[in-house]
C-alpha cells in the first residue's frame, strides 16, 4: 500500500496436415515476427482413427499464425529423436490412439520431458500408450470408454489458466465426453470438469475431470478430453482453450499447475459469497456477471469478517489493467479501519513498477520479492496471476503461478501472523485490479518455537524451506 492515496470498498452487486505426409517433420526458418518457438503437432494412429485429425492440425497452424509459433506436423515416429525434440518448444498429441512410439523413440521423449520439454494431449491422446508408465503418469489419465456424442455442461474450476480464463462458470458445448480409468486430480490440477448430471454415460461417480494440467519429472503437460468432432476445432472457445493450454506447454504464460485440493471458497464469483466481507475505508469493488471483482475508487479495502486464521494456504487469482497497484493483507485484527491492516498486518503488494520491497510479491516494506524468479513467474497486465499465500506460526510464504518468489519471518508482536484477518486493497481511484477465487486451506498448527524471539516493533528475518 503506498502511503498516498485513497481507498474503497462498496460491493456490488484447413489446411490439411503436413502430418500425413510419410517423412519427418522438418525444420522451416521461422517466420517474420515470430520468436522462433516450434511446436510438433503429432497424430499418429495404431487403432481408432479420428476423422476430425486434418482439422485439428489446421486447427494449430492457425492458432500458431496468430500466437507467435511455428508448427510443424507429422505421423512418422522417426521424429523422435533426441536432437529433433530439442527444437521444439511443445510436442502436442493430437487423437493418437494406440502403441505410436517405439522403445528408442520413448526414451528419446522421456529425456525430451525431464530436459524441460513439454506435452499437450488432445482428446484421443488418453487413448494412446497404454503399457508405458512414463505416459500413462504425463496425460494424467487413460481413456476408458465414451458414450454417444451429445451435449454437455463443462465445469471450469480455474478462472487464472490461459486453457480457461476466458470461459465463463460453465461452458455447454457437445463432443464426445471420455471416461477416464482414474481420476487424475490428486496427481494434476484440474482446470475444467464434466456436471455428469447433465448428460448420459458418465462413469465418474460425480467426479470427472476433462482439462488438466500439471508439472511432470521437470516439463509441462497440459491435456483436453476435447476435440473428438470436426466441429471442435472450427469452434471459437474451443480454440482459445486449445490455444491457452499450447501457450502454457511452451511458456508463453505461466499458471499453477500444482495439484490444489481441499479449500474451501471464501468468494466464489457470487454476490452470496460476498455476505461475510465489509468494505474498510473509502471506495468499493464491483462485481461483474462473470465473477470477477474489480477496484475502484480508493484507499480501502475489502475484507473477510468471518473468522480469523492462523495456519492456512490462501489462494487467490489476480489481474491488473495496466500500471495498477494493490495488495493482498493478512495478520490483522478485525477493524474497519483499513490503516490497522496497514500497521497491524502485512500486504502481499501487487504494483508493476514501484521499489522493490514495494513490487508485486514483495511483503510491502519489509521484504523484496525474489525478482528473477518474480519475474519468470508473472504474466504481464491483461492476464491473470495467481497467488499461494501460505501461513504458518510466524513464517509466510508466497508462491505465484506456482513458483515460491518470497519467504518472510515475522519478529514483531504487534503484527504476529498467528491469528488473523484477509482482504484486498482497493488502492486508488486510477487503479484497476481485479480478483476471482478467493479460496483458502487451513493448515495443521504448528508450534511456534520462535515466539520467544520476538524482536522489536518493525523488525523482520527470512527463513528458508
Amino acid at each position: 500500500m503506498r502511503p498516498t492515496g485513497r481507498l474503497t470498498t462498496a460491493v456490488v452487486g484447413a489446411a490439411v496436415l503436413l502430418g500425413c505426409v510419410s517423412g519427418p517433420a522438418a525444420s522451416q526458418p521461422p517466420r517474420p515476427g515470430d520468436d522462433g518457438k516450434r511446436v510438433l503437432v503429432f497424430s499418429k494412429t495404431a487403432g481408432f482413427r479420428h476423422d476430425s485429425i486434418p482439422d485439428g492440425v489446421a486447427a494449430v497452424k492457425q492458432l500458431g499464425e496468430t500466437g507467435g509459433f511455428t508448427v510443424d506436423a507429422t505421423e512418422d515416429a522417426t521424429a523422435f529423436t533426441a536432437g529433433n525434440l530439442r527444437r521444439y518448444a511443445a510436442v502436442v498429441f493430437l487423437s493418437t490412439t494406440g502403441d505410436v512410439l517405439d522403445a528408442a523413440q520413448q526414451r528419446a521423449f522421456e529425456g525430451y520431458i525431464r530436459g524441460g520439454g513439454a506435452y499437450v494431449g488432445v482428446h484421443a491422446a488418453a487413448d494412446t500408450e497404454y503399457d508405458w508408465e512414463f505416459y500413462g503418469g504425463l496425460a494424467g489419465a487413460y481413456f476408458q470408454s465414451h458414450p454417444a456424442i451429445q451435449p454437455a455442461t463443462v465445469d471450469v474450476e480455474d478462472h487464472a489458466h490461459p486453457a480457461t480464463s476466458g470461459l465463463a462458470q460453465t461452458w455447454n458445448r457437445t463432443d464426445e465426453w471420455y471416461n477416464y480409468r482414474s481420476n487424475p486430480r490428486e496427481r494434476a490440477h484440474v482446470l475444467a470438469s464434466l456436471d455428469e448430471s447433465s448428460y448420459t454415460g458418465g462413469t465418474m461417480n460425480g467426479d470427472h475431470p476433462i482439462a488438466w494440467c500439471q508439472n511432470y519429472q521437470g516439463g509441462r503437460a497440459f491435456y483436453t478430453g476435447g476435440g473428438h468432432t470436426k466441429e471442435s476445432y472450427s469452434e471459437p472457445q474451443f480454440r482459445q482453450h486449445l490455444l491457452g493450454g499450447i501457450r502454457w506447454a511452451i511458456g508463453d504464460a505461466q499458471a499453477d499447475c500444482r495439484p490444489e485440493n481441499g479449500y474451501g471458497a471464501l468468494f466464489d464469483g457470487t454476490q452470496a459469497s460476498l455476505d461475510d466481507w465489509r468494505q474498510a475505508g473509502p471506495g468499493s469493488f464491483a462485481l461483474s456477471d462473470d465473477g470477477t471483482l474489480t477496484s475502484t475508487g480508493g484507499m480501502g479495502m475489502l475484507w473477510y469478517a468471518g473468522p480469523g486464521f492462523g495456519a492456512y494456504s490462501l489462494k487467490l487469482d489476480w489481474r491488473m489493467a495496466g500500471d495498477d497497484n494493490s495488495g493482498v493483507f493478512v495478520g490483522f485484527p478485525p477493524s474497519d479501519d483499513p490503516w490497522s491492516a496497514v500497521n497491524n498486518g502485512y500486504e502481499i503488494q501487487i504494483d508493476a513498477t514501484d521499489a522493490a520491497d514495494r513490487t508485486t510479491g514483495a511483503v510491502y516494506g519489509f521484504k523484496s520479492a525474489d525478482l528473477k524468479k518474480r519475474d519468470r513467474a508473472l504474466n504481464p497486465p491483461g492476464e491473470w496471476n495467481t497467488y499461494e499465500i501460505r501461513v504458518e506460526g510466524e513464517r509466510l510464504r508466497v508462491y505465484l503461478n506456482g513458483v515460491k518468489i518470497n519467504d518472510f519471518t515475522n519478529t514483531d508482536p504487534a503484527r504476529s501472523l498467528i491469528d488473523g484477518h484477509i482482504g484486498i486493497q482497493n488502492h486508488g481511484a486510477d487503479d484497476e485490479v481485479s480478483f476471482r477465487d478467493i479460496r483458502i486451506k487451513e493448515l495443521p498448527v504448528k508450534s511456534a518455537k520462535s515466539s520467544g524471539a520476538m524482536a522489536s516493533h518493525g523488525a523482520a528475518a527470512s527463513q528458508g524451506d
